[in-house]
């Protein structure tokens, strides 16, 4: 970012699923930081990974050009089966991090059988003929709902004409119906999202709306911090540690 006498220009890029993908940082540290999720890597290999403290979920961030970079697995548990959640390289981070973000959300959701739907039909996504599930008002992004119970699968796909699908992401029907209606709110939010100016996406650039500001680059560099605070504020204070019940023997005398 240019930076000018303590400030630095910001670029303010929507929709936000044109924005590329931004930092992955956004992503993985408050889950290392602020959830407790534990890393385990190989420092040689340009991957990361990332477990939950009930090793139920891995993250696995893996740059590969012909799969998916991020990838979100749990493992089935007592109380529901197990899942997987994939996303594009492209995929803004502030979308994933919607999706982390309430995974590891400490409170129950307010509703566990919330209709992925309802946000975007709330912001004015219809159905055009040729798709089955919910087209956004520009036509560049789609959410689908596809297959029958149990072989079911949702999928959101970004794409202009002029140049192949901008990203992908892909759930499992088993993935809780609250995590994808995260992404959707997501999809939906009309709030521009930030970018370096010197790395605005070239794809899709005619449908998207930018524009430019100058921040204190102090506030820019403490976003991460404040974000990794405010995550970290969800989770349930440790107990205290009990009270030492152990009596010291008694002292030797000459």
């Amino acid at each position: 970012m240019r930076s000018t006498a303590g400030t630095v220009e910001q670029a303010l890029i929507a929709p936000r699923y044109l924005a590329g993908g931004g930092d992955p940082g956004w992503v993985t540290v408050p889950l290392h930081r602020a959830a407790g999720w534990s890393y385990g890597h190989d420092p040689l290999m340009p991957r990361v990974i990332l477990t939950s403290p009930d090793r139920l979920t891995q993250l696995r961030v893996d740059p590969d050009p012909d799969d998916p970079w991020w990838t979100i697995r749990h493992a089935r548990d007592a109380h529901q089966p197990g899942w997987a959640a994939t996303f594009g390289a492209r995929t803004p981070v502030e979308i994933i991090a919607a999706f982390t973000d309430t995974l590891t959300d400490p409170a129950k959701p307010a509703d566990t059988v919330a209709d992925p739907y309802a946000p975007l039909r709330k912001a004015g996504w219809d159905t055009p003929r040729h798709l089955y599930g919910l087209a956004s008002p520009d036509g560049v992004t789609c959410v689908e709902h596809l297959g029958t119970a149990g072989r079911d699968m949702w999928t959101v796909e970004t794409a202009v004409i002029e140049s192949p699908t901008i990203w992908r992401a892909h759930f499992t029907g088993s993935t809780p119906a609250h995590l994808i209606s995260a992404v959707t709110r997501s999809l939906a939010d009309r709030t521009p999202v930030a970018r370096d100016p010197g790395r605005i996406p070239g794809f899709g650039r005619d449908r998207m709306s930018v524009s430019t500001r100058r921040v204190p680059a102090a506030d820019v560099a403490s976003a991460l911090e404040r974000r990794v605070s405010a995550l970290g504020a969800r989770q349930p204070t440790p107990p205290a540690a009990a009270p030492s019940t152990h009596v010291p023997p008694p002292r030797r005398t000459r």
